[in-house]
């Protein structure tokens, strides 16, 4: 989805950003004021900026020094620098490190137009290539998109957080598009959908041998990423035992296969998603500290669709067009409206079965708010994921449990028929405690 390049302008000037402002506005660009290089900084580094053009004498950070900032924090992003005090020398200067123009007061308003075109030409973020299959036009949502596009061009670890449904693994191949790695290999397993000694076979392959059933080598996931993107879904379903090997893998850049005695050196970028808390579960020791802080170098929030509803039409229209159907053309104003004020618990993946089911039972070209309703009725029953189906029965029955017991742990564990080993690990897995049951007069 194609959007307005947004340009940040700097100057303590305000009568000029309000000129220029409303200049460029008139081009269709999305244009940001601010009037400090300090208040710049800021911005650059929680919003999503295209272009900076900064006035070069400013008390505090200049335009010079605003410029050798933006290069340590965003690499590529293009800055022009106006001023009143022109001179060969400092224009020199200026062009010599890389600022990509340097444009002389009073502004001419065809030559500034021009400059800010060429930039943006220069500027990789105005390419929406590497976003394409993300549908969006909300500002939490593109603020978080420029933070993707930035931390895309270096190769640290990043962990993408938000409920299940929100389009996780869609943002983490957005940032391999995005990154130097482009043209090698996005590889991605969910952690929490296979045994711990396939996952490990998995990760790093094994030896011909190596157990029962190794009747061949397997190269393992972390070689067939080699040079590319490694993407580890669910990583909170991650064993604790296997969380060790795979921080070694990631300190000392190497895999050894399973029944191997030699190591392989790995040239891999780490992504990972979750829907757990990593926080709580690394306070009841379900999830390693030190890989936590391996995995988290940046933290990428996805929203809820909820929090995100002014989506929805954009969401619903890609979703007609991609399935291409002749008879729908599309949906009621009332129909969109029940859409926008559904809570949505599945998320993306909740909405895309809603437009299916209205698709599948439309006998006119515009959906009606009957269908709507009738679909989002079933989608009450909505069926979530099989883990994390599995985990909301195992947190309600151990709730339940606590609860006719009291918070005696014995007693439901027997109840349980499990060991009380075992079922303190289950507790401690969904962060339940047992003195919140306890009757106040025992505790």
């Amino acid at each position: 989805m194609k959007r307005a390049p947004h340009i940040l302008l700097v100057d303590d000037d305000v009568s000029l950003l309000r000129l220029l402002a409303m200049r460029l506005e008139a081009e269709n660009y999305q244009v940001h004021c601010v009037d400090s290089g300090e208040t710049a900084l800021q911005w650059i580094a929680n919003k999503r900026v295209d272009l900076v053009i900064t006035d070069l004498r400013m008390e505090g950070i200049d335009g010079l020094a605003l410029f050798g900032k933006i290069q340590q924090q965003q690499p590529g992003l293009q800055v022009i620098i106006m001023t009143a005090h022109g001179s060969i020398p400092e224009a020199v200067a200026a062009t010599q490190q890389g600022v990509f123009s340097f444009i002389t007061k009073p502004i001419n308003r065809d030559e500034f137009l021009s400059e800010i075109r060429e930039a943006l030409q220069q500027t990789s973020t105005v390419d929406e290539e590497w976003r394409s299959d993300i549908v969006t036009n909300n500002e939490t949502m593109e603020t978080l998109l420029g933070q993707a596009h930035q931390v895309a061009q270096s190769d640290v670890s990043v962990l993408i957080t938000g409920p299940s449904g929100t389009g996780k693994e869609l943002l983490a191949k957005a940032i391999h598009k995005a990154s130097p790695r482009h043209d090698k290999p996005f590889v991605a397993v969910n952690c929490g959908a296979l045994p711990e000694h396939l996952l490990e076979s998995e990760l790093f392959g094994h030896v011909k041998g190596a157990f029962t059933g190794a009747i061949a080598e397997h190269t393992g996931l972390f070689l067939a990423a080699n040079g590319g993107t490694l993407f580890l879904d669910e990583i909170g379903d991650m064993p604790t035992t296997l969380q060790v090997k795979l921080l070694r893998a990631l300190q000392d850049r190497e895999v050894r296969p399973v029944g191997s005695v030699r190591s392989v050196p790995i040239d891999v970028r780490i992504l990972s998603a979750t829907h757990f808390n990593l926080e709580e579960a690394m306070q009841h020791q379900r999830f390693r500290e030190d890989l936590y802080y391996r995995l988290k170098v940046v933290k990428l929030q996805i929203p809820s669709l909820a929090e995100r509803a002014d989506d929805i039409p954009a969401l619903v229209r890609y979703l007609l067009d991609r399935k291409k159907s002749a008879k729908v053309k599309g949906y009621s104003p009332e129909s969109m409206q029940m859409l926008m004020a559904a809570p949505w618990p599945g998320n993306i993946r909740q909405l895309v079965n809603v437009v299916e089911q209205t698709l599948a039972l439309a006998t006119t070209p515009i959906i009606p708010a009957a269908l709507v309703a009738q679909a989002l009725e079933q989608q009450a029953e909505y069926l979530p994921s099989f883990n994390d189906a599995r985990a909301e029965f195992e947190r309600n029955y151990l709730n339940k449990l606590m609860t006719m017991t009291e918070g005696h742990v014995a007693n439901a564990a027997k109840i349980a028929q499990r060991n009380r080993t075992d079922f303190y690990k289950l507790l401690s897995k969904y962060g339940i405690e047992a003195t919140q049951f306890k009757p106040k007069s025992k505790q």
